[in-house]
């Protein structure tokens, strides 16, 4: 792994060039098949960057979204002091930065007020709450047909496009893991995605399910807020600080990935010690060797691990079951909870919808392509911002398929 593909890895993009785009937004469906060059499902920030790079192009498109607006998951689902957690110039969408007003560290309502400002910017139209229920290619026309219901009419609509791009993100299905005896837990069981803020938490004894980026960020949430707070450390996993993470960014550019995991690990270890007589352990495998091997993240502290430290957060192992508010753990332990929040990630559905691909995407709608190809299919079929690179890899993957679109005109 000495010599993944820097491209791997985002670098810092010099201000786009801002153009004047001529509307070529969305329409409504009239009677009949609705007929579009191309066809985006989903208008998360993956679709909007995907619609602002046609947009640009000039080429003519319909974006679906089964929510009643854009970018559902930062507007109505995540947590109140979510943060980008990279540097603002790697998470940049293609033809707009961010103003010079922002921090580093965009937070949740400004890049709210970012994709809204972009949306307005590229005059993007989604159909909103249309649910998508099959997406098939059409071998002799060589058009794909979508048929999507319209959850406000309950009708399903039928479109035909030339290209197809799944936008349907990474993040669309919350997902809660079976554990025996779940049912019978007498207090509030709740996913990540409706977690607001730890306020109503206060001398509650709460576990929280993951240790993910959001996991650690509600624990850290939780714990402000006076709750007893516990937090299930399934896996080894590797901590860095932000500063870290942007040192780790700017050298992959330059050095091999093994030394810069190896500097990583080093300061890793100087900042937050050895973490595992809390119950954390640090993987064998390099953090930056992870994410492009894996996808798999790093966490990046937010002040966490001085909570574990201080015992103010519990670290606890996998749970083996549940019975009445006793949650039971593999080492035997067993503690009692008022609530349980589940922040153990998100499925996709697209291998439902999605007929007769067997080439771009795997059954978990994530791209089983490797780098750099991982965005293109067959017979005009497109994934964008499915191959667990973010959103600098978003905007990679709208703009080259907007490029290669245009080629293929």
């Amino acid at each position: 792994y000495k010599y993944l593909p820097t491209a791997l890895f985002p670098s810092p993009r010099q201000p786009p060039i801002l153009l004047d785009i001529a509307p070529l937004h969305s329409r409504s469906l009239s009677s009949g098949m609705q007929k579009e060059q191309v066809i985006i499902v989903g208008a998360g920030p993956s679709g909007l960057a995907m619609a602002a790079c046609l947009n640009h192009r000039s080429i003519p498109y319909i974006i679906l979204e089964r929510e009643d607006c854009i970018a559902s998951l930062w507007k109505k689902y995540a947590y109140d002091r979510l943060h980008l957690h990279l540097d603002k110039q790697f998470c940049v969408l293609p033809h707009m930065p961010f103003p010079d007003s922002y921090p580093r560290f965009v937070s949740r309502q400004q890049f709210v007020s970012y994709l809204d400002d972009y949306v307005s910017r590229f005059k993007i139209s989604p159909l909103y709450r249309r649910t998508v229920e099959s997406a098939e290619f059409d071998g002799e026309t060589g058009k794909w047909i979508v048929k999507a219901r319209n959850l406000g009419s309950g009708e399903v609509e039928e479109l035909e496009g030339r290209f197809l791009v799944v936008a349907s993100g990474e993040t669309s299905n919350p997902f809660t893991p079976v554990i025996e005896g779940l049912n019978t837990f007498p207090g509030d069981v709740l996913h990540s995605t409706r977690f607001r803020n730890g306020k109503a938490f206060q001398n509650q004894k709460v576990l929280v399910v993951g240790s993910g980026n959001s996991g650690m960020e509600i624990a850290f949430d939780l714990a402000n807020h006076g709750a007893q707070t516990s937090l299930v450390v399934r896996s080894p996993v590797h901590i860095l600080s932000r500063d870290m993470i942007y040192l780790g960014l700017i050298l992959v550019k330059y050095v091999r990935v093994n030394l810069v995991d190896s500097l990583m690990v080093m300061l890793s270890k100087l900042v937050y010690g050895d973490l595992s007589k809390y119950g954390i352990n640090r993987p064998k495998e390099g953090p930056f060797f992870m994410k492009a091997v894996y996808g798999k993240y790093p966490i990046i502290d937010i002040g966490t691990c001085k909570k574990i430290k201080s015992q103010e957060i519990q670290v606890l192992p996998s749970i083996c079951s549940i019975r009445g508010n006793e949650v039971v753990f593999e080492n035997g332990t067993t503690h009692p909870f008022d609530t349980i929040v589940f922040c153990t990630g998100f499925k996709r559905s697209t291998n439902v919808w999605l007929k007769g691909d067997d080439y771009l995407l795997n059954d978990d709608g994530i791209s089983k392509l490797s780098f750099p190809n991982h965005w293109k299919g067959k017979n005009g079929l497109y994934c964008v911002g499915l191959s667990r690179r973010g959103l600098y890899g978003a905007a990679s993957d709208a703009l080259n398929i907007a490029d290669d679109i245009n080629s293929l005109q």
